[in-house]
């Protein structure tokens, strides 16, 4: 048989899916869970909810609105901050804005015992094309 003019590979091919090896998993003892540090960012986050919801009563009461676009249209950080704070929430607010909107971020007061806080409630709101 002459085998230099056959038309077909001698060799098998490999199969069109490759094969997989497959990883038992790992039976791990996990610790208790402790819900304390969740259920205090919870609390926390409630009064994040409540200062955001004065926040935007605020925001759509007479012409504070307008007194915070004219400020923010000029480049007024400290004015847009003092707007802010004459509000009275109880968190620390942190405003930036762009042409087309504004973004306020409230956090809660560091814990004593940890040096960050742990929540933050973001809004966002459009006011420009």
């Amino acid at each position: 048989m002459d085998y230099y003019h056959y038309p077909y590979p001698l060799h098998p091919q490999e199969p069109p899916y490759p094969g997989y090896q497959y990883y038992y998993p790992i039976n791990r003892q996990y610790p208790q869970v402790d819900v304390n540090v969740f259920t205090k960012s919870i609390k926390a986050y409630r009064l994040l909810m409540d200062q955001g919801s004065i926040l935007l009563d605020r925001l759509g009461s007479g012409d504070f609105d307008v007194k915070l676009m004219t400020a923010a249209q000029q480049g007024n950080q400290t004015e847009v901050d003092r707007l802010i704070k004459t509000i009275g929430l109880k968190v620390p607010v942190r405003t930036k804005y762009t042409p087309t909107g504004v973004t306020f971020e409230l956090t809660t007061q560091p814990d004593p015992s940890s040096y960050m806080s742990c929540c933050t409630l973001t809004v966002q709101l459009k006011w420009g094309k």
